[in-house]
């Protein structure tokens, strides 16, 4: 409806939606001309006060997954793009721009900042009239979506792009991948960590990238083939060549990589059974998840969550939305129809994930999956998004719970931060499979 300028967009916000611009800043950094933060918070763990005395440590697959949206594990994308920070001298939630500051000058980064005198939680006038003289510099200064050198960090590829550079493979999800690139006449000269293939943008002029017509990466020279897609490249046994990740095979990738909560990001629809369940225990827990988990989409996002028995389910479904499956291969016949692909082993009497095997009338799996009817979706087991009520509170606790698989114990009764007693839980590794010590 509006003739938006793509390169003289600015995000902006104050409080909680200051911890929205860190967030949109460090992990999008690309999209912006300018970003300014005003207080927020910028990270999980001292924020929330999770580590306090008296309170349990969060599980380990918990704290790896505060790498989905800590804005200081991203510190580093700040470099392809302006952002000024704003406190209040007075304000506790100045702590935001001090860490991040602390972690931009780790990457080699100075922070700019704006500091309102005698001010507590709220923006002074005058400091405020310095901040959007600034923004409006910076705004007409403009970002180059072409710029001749390029650094990217990401941790996973819910975020995979950065300018003219996009991230198709990682080695780890999880752990930090880099990548820096810088254009020389007709030669772009790329280093990377724990990534596995990437793309670059096709060039337009005038961009630097039109005259390149070579790459060298980690020490590696190839050609550099234009194609309308732009150009790829991937690692096999440690070397790369030009072309693309593997295809038709199970790999992690932007939107089909997890854990859980990414397939609420997406259209989804819970599945519910109307068959007769392996036993009244699971049967019982899987109905009251799957009531908790409509609700809860209403009252924290405010949508009402699409609900079809499993006999309901079209072609269309499958081919559109996320499948959220509730029930077991009994009673859910959608569940049972995808059940031989996969990675788990369930009837009557036992559950059986990797080497272990767990009584099936006390044990329940959740895991997240690309959908066997059609790879290009999920399917989802007896899940909603992790985070529960007790998370609720303050939207920094708003983070995942469950990585992209568990097994619930059911004799310990669901609460408000757990479905039940989570006895084990991970992660898939790049090829959707089963780490080899579970």
């Amino acid at each position: 409806n509006y003739p938006i300028d793509f390169n003289r967009m600015v995000a902006m916000g104050f409080s909680m939606g200051g911890a929205t611009v860190w967030h949109l800043a460090t992990h999008h950094a690309g999209l912006w001309a300018a970003a300014s933060p005003g207080a927020g918070f910028a990270e999980t763990a001292v924020y929330a006060k999770v580590f306090a005395e008296g309170k349990e440590p969060p599980p380990w697959w918990e704290q790896v997954l505060w790498h989905w949206y800590d804005a200081t594990d991203y510190a580093s994308n700040l470099s392809n793009t302006k952002l000024v920070a704003y406190s209040g001298e007075l304000d506790p939630q100045k702590a935001s721009a001090d860490t991040m500051e602390k972690a931009m000058a780790a990457e080699g980064l100075k922070l700019e900042r704006l500091v309102g005198p005698n001010t507590a939680h709220k923006y002074e006038p005058e400091t405020k009239k310095m901040l959007t003289q600034r923004i409006a510099e910076l705004a007409l200064q403009g970002r180059d979506p072409f710029p001749e050198k390029l650094h990217f960090t990401t941790y996973t590829l819910s975020y995979n792009r950065m300018k003219w550079i996009e991230l198709t493979a990682l080695e780890r999800h999880w752990e930090r991948a880099d990548i820096d690139a810088e254009v020389t006449g007709e030669r772009i000269t790329i280093k990377t960590r724990n990534i596995a293939a990437f793309s670059l943008a096709r060039p337009s002029e005038p961009s630097p990238l039109a005259a390149v017509r070579s790459v060298v990466i980690d020490g590696k020279a190839l050609q550099v083939e234009w194609k309308d897609g732009g150009a790829q490249f991937a690692k096999t046994n440690g070397t790369w060549a030009a072309g693309g990740p593997p295809t038709g095979e199970l790999v992690k990738r932007n939107g089909l990589n997890g854990p859980i909560d990414h397939a609420f990001t997406n259209s989804f629809i819970f599945v519910k059974p109307s068959g007769t369940p392996l036993n009244s225990t699971v049967g019982g827990w899987a109905k009251s998840e799957l009531e908790r988990a409509t609700v809860e989409w209403r009252r924290v996002f405010r949508g009402e969550a699409r609900v079809k028995a499993d006999k309901e389910i079209s072609d269309e479904d499958i081919a559109k939305s996320n499948l959220i499956l509730w029930g077991d291969p009994s009673s859910n016949a959608v569940l049972a129809k995808v059940l031989p692909k996969l990675p788990i082993q369930w009837n009557a009497q036992s559950v059986v994930f990797g080497k272990k095997t767990y009584p099936a009338d006390s044990h329940a799996p959740v895991l997240i999956f690309p959908n066997p009817l059609n790879p290009d979706r999920y399917v989802v087991l007896n899940s909603g998004f992790t985070f529960r009520e007790g998370a609720t509170v303050s939207n920094s606790l708003q983070t995942p719970k469950l990585p992209d698989w568990a097994i619930v114990d059911l004799r310990v009764p669901a609460d408000d931060h757990r479905p039940g007693g989570v006895v084990n839980a991970g992660f898939f590794d790049e090829r959707w499979a089963v780490p080899k010590n579970e």
